[in-house]
């Protein structure tokens, strides 16, 4: 792999932009699309004051619409943005005290994405060479 060479990053970054976002859905996304969808009452944090409810399907959008957004590569700087917020108010609204350590290193993930932008592989670069 050539220094400084960009084409040589693509495919690392595919796979990274890919990793992260499944692993945000899988674990964080999905599970929270079942607590939408149980009937159940809705228990969840609400930092901000819009209800649980709202709450919760806001976390929902960032963690499983913008993932789904980044894995195929598409809008990928503007989803990284729900998710930025998203895990800085798991890192030290929604935890107190604590440091949320997984939370912020999501945060770094999406960070990094959002000045790499989606790379080669993806829909942004297909739309971008049209």
């Amino acid at each position: 792999m050539a220094t400084g060479s960009k084409t040589s990053l693509d495919l690392p970054l595919l796979i990274f932009r890919a990793g992260v976002s499944l692993f945000m859905i899988m674990n964080h996304g999905l599970f929270k699309m079942g607590k939408l969808t149980s009937g159940e009452e809705i228990q969840f944090a609400d930092p901000f004051g819009f209800g649980p409810g709202p709450s919760l399907t806001l976390a929902f959008l960032a963690e499983f619409v913008c993932s789904v957004l980044i894995v195929i590569g598409l809008w990928t700087r503007w989803a990284t943005v729900p998710l930025m917020f998203t895990m800085l108010v798991a890192a030290w609204v929604t935890f107190g005290e604590e440091i949320n350590e997984m939370a912020l290193l999501y945060f770094l993930s999406f960070f990094l994405l959002f000045f790499t932008g989606a790379g080669k592989y993806s829909v942004d670069a297909m739309i971008m060479k049209k």
